[in-house]
């Protein structure tokens, strides 16, 4: 693709980037076709390349966004199917990130949009305080039909029916390996995770630790900064990196780290990204080294033996395994949690039109409910199709939208992979719903 950028444009390091990104683009289209939002819509500018045509001409005329430009990028879930559709590798996250950071600066939203939007930005983040809101939503719920914004009626939708008791594992300390020592890792424990689900948390914790590994939680890490960074809030954004960033090189540079390890995808797909948010800044060199060894749970375990499974229950399963976006695309990690699974003695079975995004997508299913709401009915469709005993995920978002839809049981590959190997029976495969976590034993 041709651009006009001038050199003064050039020297902002985001218009740069962007200008390198626009220019891979050849205008094949054949991201359309794995766009979710233009299988749903069918509009050209909900797809990636019409986005692309957008983005392209407010940055390089540097014009104050409209409504119907913001519109469409709103649209847009940053699932990233089209990066691994794309033959000449076109960046489009770092592009369609930079486009949002542009559009906060320079577009003022209807006052409802910029509160709705401030207000996620105050409390997803914040495990206490989306505690206290999910609580609210709760008590809420009965006046949901009098709502008149769909977004949050989806707000209140969102709040689980049961809220898991705080955990005391996701505080700063150490967890000892049991037996010989093989690796230190820290785990990056997330914020609305430990809001709702804390048995991810542990099971991660005691899978490890039975494998070998000590497992720290750093004391000043916290929110990855996902969420704020995808609507384009940078500054807030940054500093939940830069939190995280000081934190865990205060324990590379301590006793040491073989790897950070994340259980949350859409965690692990941001900061593995840390060393370009953070190229032109001071912390520029720790943030790549952060970014170097961020693994997902499962590039982690995949390099260590599982134990040999203990639980004749499991063996056979039928195991419906969803591939979040940002694990299968976003850090193009497809056949570790599989072979996993698969190897602990699960049947291990896949859903038609895997590569698409179940509507999740961070605070996508808030922001655009009636978009989020038919991503969400086809994924649950074509999952429980295969007709499972339970389904796996590696993303809390991806759990709780598809656990919204179905009967079948949501949980985290992690946890199955603890319970066969030793581990408590995951509690949404239980009937008791008041069954109470497993305690780790220090």
């Amino acid at each position: 693709m041709q651009t006009t950028f001038t050199e003064a444009q050039l020297v902002d390091p985001g218009t740069k980037r962007a200008n390198q990104i626009l220019r891979s683009c050849v205008h094949c289209g054949f991201c359309t076709a794995t766009c979710p939002t233009y299988q749903v819509l069918g509009d050209e500018l909900d797809s990636p390349r019409g986005r692309i045509y957008l983005i392209k001409d407010m940055l390089e005329n540097e014009r104050v966004p409209d409504e119907k430009t913001v519109k469409h990028i709103d649209r847009c879930l940053s699932c990233l199917a089209c990066m691994t559709t794309c033959p000449s590798g076109v960046h489009y996250m770092h592009l369609v990130d930079h486009a949002r950071a542009y559009i906060e600066k320079t577009y003022r939203r209807p006052w409802h949009d910029r509160a709705l939007r401030s207000l996620l930005a105050t409390i997803l983040p914040y495990p206490k305080r989306f505690r206290v809101a999910l609580l609210g939503a709760k008590m809420a719920r009965p006046l949901r039909r009098f709502l008149p914004d769909p977004r949050l009626r989806a707000m209140l939708d969102m709040a689980p029916r049961h809220i898991p008791p705080v955990s005391r594992n996701d505080d700063p300390q150490s967890f000892a390996a049991t037996g010989p020592r093989r690796m230190r890792v820290a785990l990056m424990t997330g914020c609305a995770q430990k809001a709702l689900n804390t048995d991810i948390n542990d099971a991660t914790i005691r899978l490890l630790t039975r494998l070998g590994v000590e497992v720290v939680v750093a004391k000043g890490a916290g929110c990855c900064g996902a969420l704020t960074h995808h609507m384009g809030r940078e500054a807030d954004s940054h500093r939940a990196a830069a939190a995280n960033i000081r934190a865990w090189s205060a324990e590379m540079n301590g006793e040491g780290l073989d790897a950070i390890v994340i259980n949350t995808s859409g965690c692990g797909t941001t900061i593995k990204d840390y060393g370009h948010m953070f190229r032109d800044d001071a912390l520029a060199q720790e943030a790549a080294k952060v970014s170097g060894i961020a693994k997902d749970i499962t590039e982690v375990l995949a390099s260590l033996t599982l134990p040999d499974p203990i639980r004749p229950e499991a063996q056979g399963l039928r195991v419906a395994y969803h591939a979040a976006c940002s694990l299968q695309h976003g850090q193009k990690i497809t056949d570790p949690p599989k072979k996993l699974l698969a190897a602990a003695g699960f049947q291990v079975m896949l859903p038609a039109d895997a590569h698409l995004c179940c509507g999740s997508a961070g605070t996508y299913n808030l922001m655009q409910p009636e978009i989020s709401a038919k991503l969400k009915t086809r994924k649950v469709d074509t999952l429980e199709a295969l007709k499972p005993q339970v389904i796996a995920a590696g993303n809390i978002g991806c759990m709780m939208q598809i656990g919204s839809a179905t009967g079948v049981p949501v949980v985290h590959t992690v946890e199955l992979l603890d319970w066969v190997t030793g581990g408590p029976k995951p509690p949404a495969m239980t009937r008791d719903p008041a069954h109470q976590r497993v305690p780790i034993l220090r």
